[in-house]
């Protein structure tokens, strides 16, 4: 960039600064809602869902009241189905895309047939890893995703249908496609920009998804049965979070519009990325790190609480006086799937010989509530969210922080695509209106301005 543009670009810096400047007062004044969220801190309600409900308090009198967090998926507890699930021993994605989609729970044989068309799903066109992903290598994988998300309308022959049907038929397809598309951006990443050999597996059509992530990402393929059950945990617990998260909440919108499927999961993926969305399990794990390099003992306690006071103080980290990983915007007393994760990171850190690393998180975990409660005066510490032990639990399983978001997209594609398919069966734009502040003006003609 040249020195007379770059000094160019700082004057129009400083008119977009009063170009967009906006008197927060005014949302008070108005009664606007702030991002969509009422004063308690509860969403504004905008739609109705039956695909996913997130329960983490209760309103009496007006009032919210703290509870234990419950993750419901189509009306059937989270906890329920990962209880039954680990009790026999299964990996139950699969199950979940099924429930979420349909609306039941799939019965052994519907199950295994349902298995099947994923797995005759889980195909790339031919040349798109070529063409598509091996010649346009990007060094932000989400990103990446985008554009091979996109890069798949082409090639289908009903791009832009929104009947039920060919959205299914869409849906089926890029759920089974989107762990491809994260593998085969990561590998093509690391061959090009960090100059380490280039490895493509083809998917298994007999494993399942957690295994073939696994598998793909591996040189030797190997891998556990314990890694893949945690893996399968991860995408089980993120596979939806109710139809109010920004993600989801974007997918809403733009399907509303009658855009395509593939831009819809483009958009779905863009909101993901945020680091006020899905982006938060990477903040943890660099304020772990960053913790664990400004103290000399990371089994002592009380150096872990006075660099959390230095962070709540605004003076260590990223000086946003935030302890990352405590607190949720609906959950209060507990996170179910943080309540989840932390068991398997418990057991897996056993296994892995990294009993050290676990014990570090939960002493964060338990320090941090006990001075947010006490600081804030707070009737109750924060939970623990689930970004709070999934950054550990990837890093267990030799995931690297490339991948922590794709593979939280991977999963929640699921939940996205059971939005769009109730959205298009709305057949309502979603249009809400925002309070102009501009004043009006006597257009000046050119000759006359000064």
């Amino acid at each position: 960039m040249g020195k007379l543009l770059e000094e160019k670009l700082k004057i129009y810096a400083d008119e977009i600064e009063r170009a967009t400047s906006i008197d927060k007062n005014i949302y008070e004044k108005y009664a606007i809602k702030r991002g969509l969220r009422n004063k308690n801190g509860t969403g504004v309600l905008v739609g109705v869902t039956k695909v996913g409900d997130v329960s983490g308090y209760e309103i009496k009198d007006g009032k919210k009241i703290p509870a234990q967090g419950e993750l419901f998926y189509r009306g059937y507890p989270l906890t329920a189905m990962v209880r039954d699930i680990e009790k026999s021993q299964r990996l139950g994605f699969e199950e979940v895309i099924y429930l979420l989609l349909f609306d039941k729970l799939g019965k052994e044989k519907e199950l295994e047939y349902f298995k099947k068309v994923l797995a005759q799903n889980r195909k790339l066109p031919a040349y798109f890893i070529e063409d598509a992903i091996l010649k346009v290598p990007g060094a932000d994988i989400m990103n990446k995703m985008m554009r091979a998300m996109l890069a798949l309308y082409t090639y289908d022959e009903n791009p832009d249908g929104t009947d039920s049907l060919n959205v299914l038929r869409q849906s089926l397809s890029l759920i089974s496609k989107m762990p491809l598309l994260a593998i085969y951006s990561y590998q093509v990443k690391i061959h090009k920009f960090d100059n380490k050999s280039l490895v493509i597996h083809n998917p298994d059509p007999e494993k399942s998804i957690a295994e073939n992530i696994l598998a793909m990402l591996r040189v030797d393929q190997k891998y556990t049965r314990e890694e893949a059950e945690v893996l399968d945990l991860l995408l089980i617990i993120h596979a939806e979070h109710g139809g109010g998260n920004n993600s989801a909440f974007a997918t809403h919108v733009v399907s509303s519009s009658g855009t395509d499927s593939y831009s819809a999961m483009a958009a779905g993926l863009a909101s993901l990325k945020g680091p006020r969305h899905g982006g938060a399990n990477i903040k943890v794990a660099k304020m772990i790190d960053n913790i664990k390099e400004n103290i000399k003992d990371e089994e002592n306690k009380e150096e872990i609480r006075t660099y959390l006071e230095k962070i709540l103080d605004k003076k260590a980290f990223d000086g946003q006086g935030l302890i990352y990983g405590l607190g949720h915007a609906v959950y209060t007393l507990s996170d179910p799937r943080a309540v989840l994760l932390k068991e398997k990171a418990r057991d897996l850190a056993k296994i892995k010989g990294r009993e050290k690393d676990f014990f570090f998180v939960e002493n964060v975990e338990k320090i941090g509530q006990e001075l947010i409660k006490k600081r804030f005066d707070r009737a109750y510490p924060p939970c623990a969210n689930v970004d709070l032990y999934s950054g550990l639990v990837y890093d267990m399983l030799g995931i690297p922080r490339d991948l922590f978001l794709p593979i939280f997209a991977i999963a929640r594609t699921v939940g996205w695509q059971a939005h769009r398919l109730e959205q298009i069966s709305d057949k309502k734009i979603i249009r809400p209106a925002y309070l102009s502040l501009s004043e009006k003006k006597e257009y000046i003609d050119m000759d006359k301005r000064k």
